[in-house]
């Protein structure tokens, strides 16, 4: 990242664009539409909903990504049946992603605390995990590739910050990178024993090129904003500033009523704009 203070963006939905659409569009922030990962609307007519959204963001253009469904499975599933499944739903977020022209979208990390405890108790397992997600994946990066959407995958409990990496490493294609969720990493941390925040980023590199911003105290995924809980924001954007990937910094809070507020907080701390 440059010396420039960093320029936040956040993730917002259909309702609650047109409340902050000045906010985006004054310093052209990065928007993540949280819309399409639902499974109800991605099976019925969607493009209404992204035709409405295109409209509401008319004069946007700073960076636009999606968040992709997850609600319901893993993308390392061992039953080739429920892989087909998600595959065909990370293939119908893409089919948005390219409707909205947006060049990202977030998935989630298949790595659990269990994991961070048993996955190496047999030789293959880490190997069969990696098998099996680049067989849930495999259409998913190709069609990616060819739309000029990268895949970031979030950390959900992931325990060792560099399982992640590996993992997206691992499918080799340009467009698969990782995302770092603040509020996830602090819960690891404070409940399981993981690192602190700022060591996800550094352990991420410039493979991270995506962030979802929001604070919380440790014990659940509050989604609250910036200020509100326990997390070092200043270690956090020191280690950010090592980075040379410039990842989008979204807000992602429960109430996007908050976004502003979250983000005046991190302006008076002199961490962002």
């Amino acid at each position: 990242m440059s010396a420039a203070l960093p320029v936040l963006g956040a993730a917002l939905s259909i309702r609650s664009i047109p409340a902050h659409r000045d906010w985006l569009l004054e310093r052209q922030r990065d928007l993540e539409i949280q819309d399409f990962f639902r499974a109800d609307l991605l099976d019925s007519d969607w493009r209404s909903i992204a035709s409405e959204i295109k409209q509401l963001l008319s004069g946007h253009t700073g960076r636009l990504g999606i968040h992709g469904p997850f609600w319901g499975f893993k993308i390392d599933s061992h039953d080739p049946m429920i892989r087909q499944a998600v595959t065909k739903r990370l293939l119908q977020g893409l089919d948005a992603a390219e409707f909205l022209g947006a060049t990202q979208m977030v998935i989630h990390s298949p790595f659990t605390t269990w994991d961070h405890n048993n996955l190496d108790l047999y030789p293959d397992n880490r190997s069969n995990l990696v098998e099996r997600v680049r067989a849930t994946l495999a259409e998913v990066i190709a069609r990616a590739e060819k739309i000029g959407c990268e895949i970031v995958i979030e950390n959900i409990e992931d325990k060792d910050p560099r399982d992640r990496v590996r993992l997206a490493k691992s499918l080799e294609s340009a467009k698969v990178r990782v995302s770092l969720d603040t509020g996830h990493a602090n819960y690891a941390h404070v409940s399981t024993g993981a690192p602190p925040v700022d060591y996800y980023v550094d352990a991420a590199g410039d493979m991270l090129t995506h962030v979802h911003l929001q604070d919380t105290d440790g014990f659940a995924d509050r989604h609250w904003a910036p200020g509100e809980g326990n997390i070092p924001w200043g270690a956090v954007f020191r280690a950010l500033g090592r980075l040379n990937s410039s990842p989008r910094l979204i807000l992602e809070l429960r109430n996007h009523d908050n976004v502003r507020a979250g983000a005046a907080h991190l302006k008076s701390l002199g961490l962002a704009e």
